[in-house]
């Protein structure tokens, strides 16, 4: 039998053959393309217009409006209209203003082990924390996807990071990413596969994971891979979909292409990343006591509801701290309603949050809560580049909805650890 890793078992299987070699140029059938408001068709419809080209199938492809919701600006009222109306017009699925993509897409349980994704943002990666070969694609590509099925893709090498040991209180897969970020740089990953492993990984949630993954793109890879096992399919049933046979969708020892790095979960602290990029990464006792006018709950990578239980453990029965704005941008309506359920969402309000919509926002740039000029921020997200959020005059660090938490009480950077009564979050295991 031939040895393969996890990345070359995924796309042989999309190209139609037993082995596909590292270092070859294949063509691949998506199982499913995924486009939002600001990528999608806005940007493609055009595009399919000029080559005269229909859908290949609109059954596989999910469309997500999350950038411009609400729409509170006029550009934004616009694109979001556009969108409903080639949503209608083409019968594709269109989850609508019900949170960011990369949450949205495995919740409504599109995303199974084994798949082969493209996705119309650069953070379409976090598919990998499923067992699914996911990377990012640009308006173009996406057209010549939507037109065909099909894809060409260079088989990338595997960079396997195993964390082994278990991550201590207050400690998250966002502080994972963070140090290997400061580790590797954000050209570590040299748009090869990146693959996580290791007993760490094993014990994380899936909406854990899903960070792993998404902080691929940080990285510098193509995708982010975590192998599939009871913990993902859980997920995948849950969520109303079938994880098929992923028994053998595993990295063979000796396959090719290997680079591995192994770290040890268990010395890892809190970590904070300076702005302006997220390989300014440091423990966060080296930042302490550095001020902040604005705390930003919210992101992909850190509003999920993993990310609100774990900065609620932090908030509950304190207040922000005065002069300081603590927004709070759930990652979807199903998490934030799961959160108002269970009585977090209440610990936000009392502290004296402002929660926003359901959407992107400020991440990504859009929409009326920019940052605005010499703001401090320490934010959830993924990326901290210079203007992003807002006003290039803003300075952005980046921590986990731990530390964000700790930071709008203290009005500083703090370590999270001193506010935590308890040892741990649940939702930090398990199938979440």
């Amino acid at each position: 039998m031939t040895v393969a890793s996890l990345a070359q078992k995924i796309i042989a299987r999309a190209v139609g053959c037993d082995h596909v070699a590292v270092g070859a140029v294949v063509t691949a059938r998506v199982d499913l393309a995924m486009i939002h408001d600001s990528g999608g068709p806005r940007r493609v419809a055009p595009l399919l217009a000029e080559l005269g080209a229909t859908l290949f199938d609109p059954a596989r492809v999910v469309l997500v409006s999350d950038h411009f919701v609400p729409g509170d600006t006029e550009e934004g009222a616009r694109i979001l209209a556009l969108t409903r109306d080639w949503a209608r017009e083409t019968g594709v699925t269109f989850h609508d203003g019900q949170g960011i993509c990369h949450v949205v897409l495995p919740e409504r349980g599109h995303l199974r082990p084994g798949m082969f994704v493209v996705g119309g943002d650069s953070h379409s990666p976090t598919g990998g924390a499923f067992g699914a070969y996911m990377f990012g694609i640009g308006a173009t590509e996406m057209a010549g996807v939507l037109a065909t099925g099909e894809i060409w893709i260079k088989v990338p090498e595997t960079i396997l990071i195993e964390w082994n040991g278990r991550l201590g209180p207050g400690v998250m897969a966002k502080d994972i990413m963070l140090a290997l970020c400061g580790r590797l740089g954000m050209d570590g990953g040299r748009y090869q596969a990146i693959e996580y492993a290791g007993s760490a990984i094993a014990a994380l949630s899936m909406q854990e994971r899903m960070t792993l993954a998404n902080m691929a793109a940080e990285l510098g890879g193509q995708t982010g891979l975590i192998a599939p096992d009871a913990v993902t399919a859980d997920f995948v049933r849950r969520a109303g979909g079938d994880p098929g046979d992923w028994a053998g969708l595993v990295t063979d020892p000796d396959a090719e292409g290997i680079e591995h790095h192994r770290f040890d979960a268990s010395a890892l602290a809190p970590q904070v990343a300076a702005p302006h990029s997220p390989a300014n990464a440091m423990p966060v006792g080296e930042a302490e006591r550095t001020p902040i006018t604005v705390a930003y709950l919210g992101a992909c990578t850190g509003a999920k509801y993993v990310d609100l239980e774990a900065a609620a453990q932090v908030l509950r029965g304190r207040k922000v701290s005065s002069g300081v704005e603590l927004l709070v941008a759930p990652a979807s309506r199903r998490d934030q309603d799961r959160a108002a359920a269970e009585g977090i969402m209440s610990v936000f309000e009392e502290a004296g949050a402002r929660v926003l919509p359901n959407a992107c926002g400020i991440c990504a740039g859009y929409g009326t809560h920019r940052l605005g000029a010499e703001v401090t921020c320490l934010s959830s997200t993924a990326r901290n580049f210079r203007g992003r959020m807002g006003d290039p005059s803003s300075k952005v660090w980046l921590g986990s909805p731990f530390s964000v938490a700790a930071a709008a009480v203290a009005g500083h950077i703090a370590d999270p650890r001193d506010f935590l009564a308890e040892p741990a979050v649940s939702g930090l295991g398990g199938s979440v």
